[in-house]
């Protein structure tokens, strides 16, 4: 039984016990230039793809002998290339995520919109197409398997969890499903989502990595989906956004909770429909793009909250890699550390400095609540403040009344914030209101900030969490209090 011929439409095979539906999506697809077969049931279906191949299956879910579910479970058994994509009853969207965990393309929600139909089956086709192209030539996979190979030695670590991270990264790379990577800040959910688009068949294509929480609210829009010359003030030409940036690769969408819901619905139509409008257009643009997110919060939790939609979670997470937190893979430091050390000495030009015993048992017994980046954080500084010897950690040391900020590589002293008159760190009373009420409450914020950024190693989402606010926030006010942070800090993942 030999595969479609690429000189030919493509082909595909529409599953639905309604009449009326299988003639509308047969007339859909067909003004679309593409070959049909329907059939009413599993049955039918099943004898129809056992007497040739198709380029793509869409199914409905529920059929009067079963599910769909079992034509995508039995082309997988058999090693078929068809991509399926399943359609479901609106308000089912747990069924479709879990045609999605078992390897379906995609799903659509009934009653389906022709529109959204007519995108994603060609974007089915096309991504079969890109896979029989790869496959059929043979420069391309020593070279993806060499830079995939390289992204997941950046993963460093040999514990257990670690490795169960590595190997289910290699497994979920080559599917389109999309990917929700969970860890504490610091964990490297950016390298994992690197290492993920370094195995998978987009690896050729571009990753176009996104803070979520780094963009404005106002200009969202326009980032994600690009502008038109004119469309909003400032705007004097125009410029792609993120996904079109990201056609044929990975967008990576870092820090996908802290998305606003309102921009949470435009990001979910733009996934169902793989289309986007530039800001200012009337012309939709279809892109073809993998989605890998990540967290820190529980999105399952703000889902329930009402701070996060339902149906853009399942669309996200339809595949999770959850990476453990330093503290329970403590069997890693070494080679973190030798990694690390190696990283910095490369950057000041010097020789990698002695990893002591003393130094891992001081880190051993460290709570590293910000994992990998205040490792690196802490090494940092042992390598600034130590003699060429041996490094070892000053832990220990209680914060100046500016918080050790001299104490950090790269940091500078800063300038006083100007203190009301008779206030004292005493409690206050009426008698000492101050006359300048900003300046005071200035003082005071910039006190609790740098004290919190001090305990948390300079990590902003750590210490936005620990103070209540988003990193928004946080960085609004360490910029307006001119508070200066190390550059080696940087809210990204180590």
């Amino acid at each position: 039984m030999a595969p479609p011929s690429a000189s030919l439409p493509a082909s595909v095979l529409v599953v639905d016990d309604e009449p009326d539906l299988r003639t509308l999506y047969e007339l859909t697809l067909l003004r679309e230039g593409y070959r049909i077969d329907t059939a009413a049931d599993l049955q039918e279906a099943s004898l129809m793809l056992a007497q040739q191949r198709f380029d793509v299956v869409i199914t409905d879910m529920r059929l009067p002998d079963g599910l769909g579910s079992a034509l995508l479970h039995s082309l997988k058994a058999q090693q078929r290339s068809e991509r399926v994509i399943v359609m479901t009853a609106y308000g089912s969207a747990e069924n479709a995520v879990e045609a999605l965990k078992a390897g379906a393309f995609d799903y659509l929600t009934k009653p389906v919109d022709l529109k959204q139909f007519r995108t994603v089956v060609a974007s089915a086709i096309q991504d079969s197409n890109r896979t029989q192209r790869a496959s059929t030539v043979n420069e391309i996979a020593p070279q993806r398997t060499a830079a995939g190979d390289s992204a997941l030695q950046k993963l460093v670590g040999t514990s257990d969890a670690m490795q169960q991270v590595k190997q289910r990264i290699v497994k979920v790379a080559r599917s389109m499903a999309p990917v929700l990577v969970r860890g504490e800040s610091g964990t490297g959910k950016e390298l994992v989502a690197k290492a993920l688009h370094a195995n998978s068949h987009r690896a050729s294509g571009p990753l176009v990595a996104v803070n979520c929480s780094a963009i404005p609210e106002s200009l969202l829009e326009a980032e994600f989906f690009g502008a038109k010359k004119g469309s909003y003030t400032g705007s004097t030409q125009d410029r792609q956004g993120y996904f079109q940036a990201a056609r044929d690769g990975t967008l990576f969408l870092d820090e996908i909770g802290d998305l606003p819901l309102a921009m949470q619905s435009k990001l979910l139509r733009a996934i169902q429909e793989r289309s986007v409008r530039a800001l200012g257009s009337v012309q939709e643009e279809a892109v073809d793009v993998r989605i890998v997110s990540a967290t820190h919060k529980d999105l399952a939790a703000d889902v329930k909250a009402g701070r996060f939609r339902q149906d853009l979670y399942y669309r996200l997470n339809v595949i999770e890699i959850a990476i453990p937190p330093l503290r329970e893979r403590r069997g890693d430091l070494p080679s973190l550390c030798e990694a690390l050390l190696e990283r910095i000495a490369q950057e000041s030009g010097m020789p990698p400095p002695r990893l002591s015993r003393e130094l891992l048992e001081q880190l051993a017994n460290h709570p590293l609540s910000g994992n990998v980046r205040e490792l690196e954080n802490l090494l940092h500084r042992a390598v600034a403040m130590g003699d060429g010897e041996a490094l070892h950690l000053d832990l220990d040391f209680e914060p100046t009344q500016d918080m050790g900020l001299a104490a950090l590589p790269e940091a500078s002293p800063e300038p006083a914030v100007p203190a009301a008159p008779g206030i004292t760190s005493n409690p206050w009373t009426l008698d000492t209101v101050p006359s300048d009420l900003q300046a005071f409450l200035d003082r005071q914020e910039r006190e609790i900030l740098v004290k919190v950024l001090h305990e948390t190693g300079f990590n902003r989402t750590a210490a936005a969490n620990r103070l209540g606010l988003s990193l928004r926030q946080i960085r609004y006010r360490i910029e307006r209090l001119n508070i200066a942070t190390p550059q080696d800090n940087e809210p990204h993942d180590a």
